[in-house]
């Protein structure tokens, strides 16, 4: 394939991902919904998402991957000169809210298929570092060290994810005191590990 038709085989299928963010709007398709339901809704064709995204979870972890884009650019922009433990509590508020549960749901759901098959998720698992790598930059400007920063970030990524599986699988369940325990943490860290003194 030359440059030119790869380039114009990346257009479409930006194009086609467009639509598909707009026929379903912040909501990921359910898993039990086949290409031609997805297709019929999209006004395409099942061929065509195929060919595109070859399959239908590729068709999934494509939508998430550019829904979470779009959600960490909010977050970026939200988080402005806020500090760490701000940023922390606007991505927990952002994915626990009841219309992100299709989305909480699918995240995990997709997460499960690429831990079997990286290499078809590559583009998906590429970007799960995202929002990690946002926070960490966070902490560095709060005053941590890089290396110390970004394992902070690693920690509480974890643990929001952790929380919102959480939630998934026991709705009633209330995290809110978890993430209290999150953000104390934070502030702990502040104290101790930002260089502002004893």
């Amino acid at each position: 394939m030359d440059l030119s038709s790869a380039g114009r085989r990346g257009d479409a299928r930006d194009r086609l991902l467009a639509r598909l963010l707009e026929a379903f709007g912040g909501v990921l398709p359910s898993p039990d919904l086949s290409l031609r339901e997805i297709a019929s809704r999209t006004g395409t064709s099942h061929a065509l998402l195929r060919y595109h995204f070859g399959s239908l979870s590729g068709v999934l972890a494509a939508m998430l991957t550019a829904q979470r884009s779009r959600d960490n650019e909010e977050l970026a922009r939200a988080a402005g000169t806020g500090a760490f433990p701000d940023l922390v509590t606007a991505i927990w508020r952002a994915y626990s809210r009841p219309e992100h549960l299709s989305r909480v749901r699918g995240f995990f759901h997709v997460v499960g298929l690429a831990a079997y098959n990286p290499a078809e998720f590559a583009e998906f698992i590429d970007s799960l570092d995202d929002l990690t790598r946002m926070l960490a930059s966070v902490a560095e400007r709060d005053g941590l060290e890089p290396a110390d920063a970004m394992t902070t970030a690693i920690v509480v990524i974890a643990a929001i994810r952790g929380l919102l599986l959480r939630k998934v699988l026991e709705p009633a369940l209330n995290s809110e005191a978890a993430l209290e325990r999150i953000l104390r943490m934070c502030e702990t860290q502040t104290r101790h590990g930002y260089g502002v003194g004893p």
